[in-house]
């Protein structure tokens, strides 16, 4: 028998020195490259019509928004038939610009599943909403998307 014994040499730990730079340098790369939409409203919160039925947007990044409401500052009326397209308020002969743009904005690929949602406070006028819907079809914004809450069952 021999006096020395092989020892076994196991597999070394693994080094995790690195591992913080790593984490943060991914933390700091997706905060650099991500960009949030965020709309100023320049019109109140609408309080949405009630819904039994809702279903959620799916590609938000080719979703258009349009506003229709009372407007929180009063240079622009007291009424419930502004419209918020972007930043700023206009009217419904500014839709069709409106949704040209973002239409450039996007690959041609991606131009037909562009969806266009209105926001509508309850107690906007019809006439309001269907003005912008005839505008729309003028563009051949055909897919049209009404957010409601949904109701309490």
């Amino acid at each position: 028998m021999s006096k020395f014994r092989k020892k076994k040499k196991g597999m070394p730990a693994v080094n995790t020195a690195a591992l913080p730079d790593i984490v943060f340098m991914l933390l700091f790369f997706f905060m650099v490259t991500t960009t949030m939409r965020e709309t100023d409203l320049k019109i109140d919160n609408p309080r949405l019509p009630s819904a039994s039925e809702v279903k959620k947007l799916e590609h938000k990044s080719l979703v258009s928004t349009i506003y229709v409401g009372k407007a929180k500052d009063l240079k622009y009326g007291t009424s419930y038939n502004r419209i918020q397209l972007n930043d700023k308020i206009g009217t419904a002969e500014d839709v069709p610009a409106f949704i040209i743009n973002a239409r450039s904005k996007v690959s041609e690929a991606e131009v037909p599943f562009m969806t266009t949602s209105i926001k509508a406070d309850k107690e906007s006028s019809v006439g309001t909403i269907t003005d912008i819907r005839l505008k729309l079809r003028d563009v051949n914004a055909l897919k049209i998307s009404y957010s409601a809450s949904k109701t309490a069952d």
